[in-house]
């Protein structure tokens, strides 16, 4: 077996197109379109105007048995104050010896850039999908999240990786929440307690000036999370292009106090649904398909949830999953997805409970000391 960096776009092709072999047959993986995949592994992604990322492949006999990308994110380290990088985009044939191979030339490379730990997958950072699916291996992922073979799991013990941190997906049925006058009665009382709230769906003829007002909730909201960087400008323009076509404006909820941005939340439709269905590709026949069973559609997830600290635990995060789970039901959407959250967060599991949640996936992110 050899383990290869990937040096021309030959090579990145197969790199992208290799989970193909390890899901064949699986019912439940989505492949991911190859267009996007170029994308954020290529030079435009603005990620890489702070980070670099080494993509390696493991052969045997010339078949390629695995890939993975090491990355060292320069704002991770200026941030968080550690020397750490990253795995991500890992995949593997059955054998933990490919693991094995793979995870030693992640960790070779981010040494030779005085890095001390190695942790992951993230693919390629925090803001992105990350972590290896742990338990709700029955059901497909929803869009932006995960999924991974068990076997990894044992890989990832195998070589000495331990656990970072687990992370939480909760699933609730929009009905019956929307449906209930427990939420109402609150919606009233948090009026009356925030003079000049308002609670509105995104204008997106002014997506632009929204967008502004979610930059400075999302960073300010999330400084303290761990793990989190900010996204830069021209990363939350690139996320906002990206996500824009797949934006319902009333599932996008904005919050003010007397005219002054508070919170916002976003939701969109499991578009997972849908490129399940594409294989990948998105030529004209896959467009066909794409706008079909966009229209089928049967469930959202809440991508992100941003309230400033002033305004925290008033009763605006209620606010926000209430309106947006009334306007969802209005749509036919029948289930909500909250992902992800972080283990320890218990005032946001709280809340997803509150909203009906049950936790039904895990996902976790390793880490190994490596120097």
């Amino acid at each position: 077996m050899t383990i290869e960096k990937i040096s021309n776009k030959r090579d990145l092709d197969k790199f992208i197109r290799f989970p193909w072999k390890v899901y064949q047959g699986n019912p439940n993986w989505v492949p991911p379109l190859l267009s996007e995949m170029k994308f954020v592994l290529g030079d435009k992604n603005p990620f890489f105007k702070h980070a670099e990322a080494a993509y390696f492949l493991a052969r045997r006999n010339g078949d390629v048995v695995g890939r993975v990308a090491a990355i060292l994110d320069r704002n991770h380290i200026n941030v968080q104050k550690e020397q750490a990088g990253f795995f991500g985009f890992f995949e593997c044939l059955p054998d933990p010896a490919i693991a094995r191979e793979l995870l030693e030339a992640a960790a070779a490379w981010l040494k030779e850039r005085d890095i001390e730990i190695m942790r992951g997958p993230m693919n390629p950072s925090v803001n992105d999908e990350c972590g290896f699916l742990l338990e709700g291996f029955d059901s497909p992922p929803m869009i932006m999240m995960t999924y991974t073979p068990a076997y990894y799991l044992e890989y990832m013990d195998k070589y000495g990786m331990v656990k970072a941190k687990d992370l939480y997906a909760f699933l609730s049925v929009i009905a019956d929440v929307s449906t209930g006058k427990r939420l109402e009665r609150l919606a009233t009382a948090i009026r009356e307690r925030i003079p000049g709230l308002v609670v509105r769906p995104a204008d997106m003829k002014n997506f632009r000036g929204e967008l502004d007002a979610i930059k400075d909730i999302y960073n300010s909201a999330w400084s303290n999370n761990w793990g989190f960087v900010p996204m830069t400008d021209e990363e939350i323009e690139s996320m906002a292009k990206r996500l824009k076509p797949l934006i319902v404006p009333e599932l996008l909820i904005m919050a003010e106090v007397e005219g002054r941005p508070a919170a916002f939340y976003m939701a969109v439709p499991d578009f997972n649904q849908v490129l399940i269905k594409l294989n990948g590709k998105l030529g004209p026949v896959q467009m066909i398909k794409f706008l079909w069973f966009s229209r089928r559609i049967t469930d959202i997830r809440v991508i992100t949830m941003g309230v400033k600290e002033e305004f925290r635990k008033k009763g605006i995060e209620a606010m926000l999953y209430l309106e947006s789970f009334k306007a969802a039901m209005r749509k036919g959407y029948k289930r909500a997805e909250m992902s992800w959250i972080l283990e320890d967060n218990t005032l946001m599991q709280r809340g997803c409970e509150f909203m009906g949640g049950r936790l039904y996936k895990k996902y976790r992110i390793y880490e190994k000391r490596i120097s």
